[in-house]
């Protein structure tokens, strides 16, 4: 993908850059991002609206799992942003209702790196290094039932959608977990345990000093 912005990549000195953590649904990204005290990003807020034209569906609802679901270069846009400029406006998402309900500022504060979370997360890794910002992207991994077990009782607890449609989507989920690995690591994503994920955090900040 070609830079979205007409400076050389090479020329950037961006304020921050961005750290990618992909996993399947359930592995804990948001936990482990929103406990790491930096700046986040989840792409799940960048979904279109339930309504938007040539939504795919999947398990009797719109497959959010589904690429085709989410504005991708929207993202991109709104991180080279906050990564050069220091701030950007993000979409506040609710799953729920299949649609954006607000918006929010994020901003660096400081920060040198920013988080980057979401099922697409592996969509924006190539487009982030050729904007010159990507600092790492890896893929939290962890035993199929406990995503199976987590990912539903968050998805029950948030009321996200109808309890069979959750317990058809994370059965699906189970038996494609393996090639979602697989998938992670052809995007160039590295897999690492929690405990793996908290040194690559720790040894970029001491870096940054």
């Amino acid at each position: 993908m070609d830079a979205l912005f007409p400076l050389d990549p090479s020329e950037r000195r961006p304020l921050a850059k961005i750290v990618v953590v992909a996993g399947p649904s359930g592995s804990g990204k948001t936990r482990f991002t929103t406990r790491s005290g930096l700046p986040v990003v989840s792409l799940d807020d960048f979904y279109f609206d339930g309504d938007h034209p040539g939504m795919p569906n999947r398990h009797g609802m719109v497959d959010w799992d589904s690429p085709r679901t989410w504005d991708g270069g929207g993202a991109v846009r709104a991180l080279v942003e906050l990564c050069t400029a220091g701030e950007t406006t993000v979409p506040i998402y609710d799953i729920s209702a299949n649609l954006k309900v607000g918006e929010r500022r994020v901003e660096l504060d400081g920060a040198r790196f920013v988080l980057v979370e979401g099922i697409f997360a592996p969509e924006v890794v190539d487009a982030l290094a050729s904007e010159g910002i990507l600092a790492d992207a890896i893929a939290l991994k962890r035993p199929r039932a406990q995503t199976f077990w987590f990912r539903l009782m968050r998805d029950l607890d948030e009321a996200r959608k109808p309890p069979i449609n959750l317990l058809r989507r994370g059965i699906s989920h189970f038996f494609a977990e393996p090639a979602r690995y697989t998938y992670f690591q052809s995007k160039g994503l590295r897999l690492v345990t929690w405990e793996e994920a908290h040194e690559v955090l720790t040894n970029l900040l001491a870096r940054a000093r």
